[in-house]
């Protein structure tokens, strides 16, 4: 593990930070979720919040990790920093409101609370845009540095992930993220997905997180090409098939009444 964080920190350093912030901070909203149980849309107000900092800290290591192998200085740093910029106004508009107890992610109940989720939207938008410009980056790489499966997972992970995330704007159009009824339905505790209702969080979560199970899956449990197009091609009918449940109104996991 020391091996690995040195390794990452002499690969991006920016994201290297910004990763392990990202983790206090998740350590710190726990801690609130455990002490301080608001109840906003009936789940806990920091439940998001601690969310959003385990994902983006998993995210800075993953992308710090992976950009390494593009072999352009200039445009990673660039990519880097505009990053950290568009999380950290994610990060900031998520924990407070979560702070005064009310929703970050569709709520348009004054025109300030609107503004400041637009605003996360278009922080999104243009971190998933400038992510599928590296996703092109990657798809015409020649490297003669790491295996050609390796290279196809992250190919591949980056594709899926820039692809539902991109979903997250169904959410939007929705305003909500349960189909079939309105959000705040029990659901599965911390991740909050819903018991009763479909719901998209559920393709969201397994779609961006391909970008850590490709690799690696790439990197540890594949010898060629084939198998990777094999085990990247069932993974995103699975996710996909998760997405259709949700349209369906079908819960991920139901629980009896």
């Amino acid at each position: 593990m020391i091996s690995f964080l040195s390794q990452l920190k002499q690969r991006n350093k920016l994201f290297f930070y910004y990763g392990l912030f990202s983790f206090i901070g998740c350590f710190i909203m726990m801690m609130l979720y455990q002490q301080q149980p608001f109840i906003v849309a009936g789940a806990n107000a920091w439940a998001k919040p601690f969310k959003f900092f385990l994902s983006i800290a998993v995210l800075c290591w993953t992308m710090g990790w992976l950009l390494h192998e593009l072999n352009e200085p200039k445009k990673v740093r660039m990519y880097t920093i505009m990053s950290v910029v568009m999380m950290t106004i994610e990060l900031v508009i998520i924990t407070w409101q979560a702070a005064n107890g009310r929703l970050s992610h569709f709520n348009q109940s004054t025109p300030l609370y609107g503004a400041l989720y637009a605003l996360m939207g278009v922080a999104i938008l243009t971190f998933t845009c400038w992510t599928a410009y590296i996703t092109f980056l990657f798809f015409k790489l020649k490297s003669d540095t790491i295996t050609p499966n390796y290279l196809l997972s992250i190919q591949l992970g980056l594709l899926f992930f820039v692809i539902f995330s991109f979903e997250g704007g169904v959410m939007s159009a929705f305003n909500k993220h349960t189909i079939g009824g309105n959000d705040g339905s029990p659901g599965i505790p911390l991740l909050g997905w819903s018991y009763y209702l479909g719901d998209l969080r559920v393709a969201h979560f397994f779609g961006i997180h391909s970008l850590q199970v490709l690799p690696l899956m790439g990197a540890y449990f594949t010898t060629s090409k084939k198998q990777v197009w094999l085990f990247g091609i069932l993974y995103f009918i699975l996710v996909s098939m998760m997405l259709l449940q949700a349209f369906l109104k079908v819960p991920f996991i139901e629980k009896a009444l």
